[in-house]
């Protein structure tokens, strides 16, 4: 559970120590940051964007309150809901009293092409501070692949250092994508590199994202509902820049200056 997850690294960084990531804190100030990471599966959109709503198959039971993803449910509609349910236990005589988490609100749902939310994660959520989670989705000319990007973005005020926070974040941010890549199969070719800060690949706003009045969704073969943009074409894009690894002991290091700097 959170509050033991950020005291305890062990779960995140063996899982760093296994997996290739292209995670990185791509902006820092002194009350915010910015951590994105990506990758490219042999799935759909239309499969993609399915798995992405149903967070219970694929996000880490240990950056859950209850210590089971199994009680999460996202509603894929503005307003809508990345919540978690808090079974009723029997402790203390307290029978029946069950609770709730809500981790994130739906800012804006289009299938197949992006999910917006905003919510401070794990223990930002008892900070002032605010964060919005942006996940895009783009198919290849035949939608056999997917390319997913990953973008958390966090200002305001917290009681953390910022670099230290950062670092932690960025690391379960990167364990949550890679949860959602294995549940379709993996990532293609290890993951995708992330746009440096002065990259003209990076801009304020995915280029992916719908415009408004823009019907063309990438979707399944035989969806007449969905259209093609320009001539169906795949658009050209700029030579990624090479990989960089994370770290296991840097997110070790972090995740513990973590908890102290919370006196877990």
């Amino acid at each position: 559970m959170y509050s033991k997850t950020f005291a305890t690294a062990a779960c995140a960084a063996g899982f760093l120590l296994s997996a290739p990531a292209a995670a990185e804190v791509i902006d820092q100030s002194d009350d915010g940051f910015v951590t994105q990471d990506g990758a490219t599966v042999n799935a759909s959109p239309q499969a993609v964007w399915l798995a992405l709503i149903t967070p219970g198959e694929w996000w880490n039971d240990a950056h859950t309150w209850s210590g089971d993803a199994d009680n999460m449910t996202l509603e894929p509609q503005a307003n809508g809901c990345f919540c978690e349910r808090i079974p009723a236990t029997e402790e203390d005589g307290a029978i029946g009293l069950a609770g709730s988490v809500r981790h994130m609100t739906v800012v804006q749902s289009f299938p197949r092409r992006v999910l917006r939310m905003r919510g401070g994660l794990g223990p930002l959520q008892s900070e002032p501070a605010d964060g919005v989670l942006t996940i895009t989705m783009k198919g290849n000319e035949d939608n056999t692949e997917t390319q997913i990007n990953w973008t958390y973005v966090v200002g305001g005020h917290m009681r953390f250092e910022v670099p230290v926070i950062a670092k932690a974040v960025d690391g379960v941010m990167s364990q949550q994508l890679t949860g959602l890549t294995e549940k379709l199969g993996g990532a293609v070719g290890g993951r995708d590199a992330v746009p440096s800060p002065d990259s003209d690949e990076t801009t304020d706003e995915p280029a992916d994202e719908p415009e408004a009045g823009d019907a063309s969704v990438d979707g399944d073969e035989g969806d007449d509902s969905a259209g093609e943009g320009g001539d169906g074409s795949p658009e050209e894009t700029a030579e990624a820049p090479p990989k960089r690894a994370i770290d296991a002991a840097d997110v070790l290091d972090a995740l513990d200056a973590l908890a102290t700097t919370r006196g877990e």
